[in-house]
């Protein structure tokens, strides 16, 4: 099922529990698989127009009211176009906002460089009391969204519209700001977050056809990070290698850096998007380009574990 899909369904079902739940729209209930619940919950639904600044002050005014707001758009139009919006009606009045940013990074492929967004979470990380969400599959949104729903304070979620791909099974449990281990290894560690996960994956398998064990961590909470599973791991490896959709400056590069620094200085190098201009293109092709893909993270790998 497609991770809108996924989203809609387990969240019509909390609306029909939690008549507090409120949903808004930029112009993108279609492309975003919302519009069914505009027909369910006619008064519970807004749609805001194209205008991303103006919905996050809508957003702000109903959780002052004591509604809990989820607020929907692609990556870049949340995180960069209705940022000041965010920083001053949600975070600086301390309001309880749900923002879901669509097809981060080069998941946007085909629609374009101007709905890319490499930046989010690192712009979003940087505000005071935000909460971000890098998520991987839809049984981990589902599983998640109950917890979002419940909890107090502004949140971003980002995750791929269309991707049918799953990481887990039915038996999964989602521990807010805790890491899921994959892979038990000694050799190197590899923390990968939201779809860079399956390649992240993929390439730990190959390196272990090459004898190189990794301890792999699957990171949906960038912001709180699990500073423990990362500190535990980097200690048993001492190389440590990240991989995610985004750009390599503020985002989990820049989380795993902090923790690190302050607790064990390691080695560490990055898989993510370095100072490259959006472009249009299909997945594999941009993974590629961009770095991204298995094979990349591989070189990168091997690179790092030669490295003194």
């Amino acid at each position: 099922m497609e991770l809108r899909k996924a989203y809609v369904e387990e969240i019509a079902r909390l609306m029909r529990q939690n008549d507090k739940i409120v949903m808004l729209d930029a112009d993108l209930a279609g492309a975003g698989g919302t519009k069914p619940l505009y027909k369910e919950f006619p008064n519970r639904c807004i749609d805001c127009g194209i205008a991303e600044a103006n919905m996050a002050c809508i957003a702000a005014g109903l959780s002052a009211e004591g509604f809990i707001p989820f607020i929907h758009s692609f990556a870049p139009f949340i995180a960069r176009r209705a940022y000041d919006q965010i920083a001053v009606s949600m975070v600086y009045s301390e309001q309880n906002v749900k923002m879901v940013g669509f097809d981060p990074g080069v998941t946007t492929t085909t629609n374009g460089g101007t709905h890319m967004c490499f930046e989010d979470m690192a712009a979003l990380r940087a505000l005071c009391n935000v909460a971000v969400l890098d998520i991987v599959d839809g049984v981990q949104l589902v599983k998640a969204l109950p917890y979002i729903v419940e909890h107090k304070g502004t949140m971003y979620l980002r995750f791929v519209r269309k991707q049918t791909e799953e990481i887990f099974d039915e038996s999964y449990q989602f521990r807010f700001g805790k890491a899921d281990k994959l892979e038990n290894g000694k050799d190197l560690t590899i923390i990968a977050s939201g779809t860079s996960v399956f390649d992240a994956k993929k390439a730990a398998e190959i390196l272990k056809g090459q004898g190189v064990s990794v301890d792999l961590l699957a990171i949906h909470t960038v912001k709180p990070i699990d500073e423990q599973a990362i500190i535990t791991s980097a200690k048993k490896t001492g190389r440590v290698l990240t991989v995610e959709n985004h750009s390599i400056h503020g985002g989990l590069y820049g989380a795993v850096c902090e923790v690190l620094s302050a607790n064990c200085p390691t080695l560490c190098d990055a898989v993510a998007v370095r100072d490259k201009l959006t472009q249009v293109g299909g997945l594999d092709d941009l993974k590629r380009d961009y770095g991204l893909d298995a094979d990349s993270i591989v070189d990168r790998a091997t690179a790092l574990i030669k490295a003194k």
